[in-house]
């Protein structure tokens, strides 16, 4: 069973390397719910560290529901759907909010 903490477990193996290089970026993850929690992302020159917290200044914010946040990221609920429709609030750098398609495969 998918939970959001094997996702981000997970997720350096999911990292793109290639498609971040040069990228300096944060992104706070902040699930709510059963199962959720606060994570963030740092990457560096195209390398990815994830932390369980949260960061103190990120460039992008990203709040959803547990639910929400499995179903989009194993490709259930489409992210930008998601977005407009309220089930994912992005605040900050909302281009950095797109550049994560390309930067994390499913």
């Amino acid at each position: 069973m998918t939970t959001v903490r094997t996702i981000f477990d997970r997720m350096p193996e999911t990292f793109l390397r290639e498609k971040a290089a040069g990228m300096n970026a944060v992104i706070q993850f902040d699930i709510t719910g059963d199962d959720g929690g606060r994570w963030y992302a740092a990457i560096v020159n195209g390398e990815l560290t994830v932390v369980e917290g949260q960061h103190p200044s990120p460039q992008l914010t990203l709040l959803a529901s547990a639910g929400d946040y499995i179903d989009i990221s194993t490709g259930k609920l489409n992210g930008q759907l998601a977005f407009m429709t309220g089930r994912l609030k992005a605040t900050g750098n909302l281009a950095l909010a797109i550049k994560m398609q390309s930067i994390f495969k499913r």
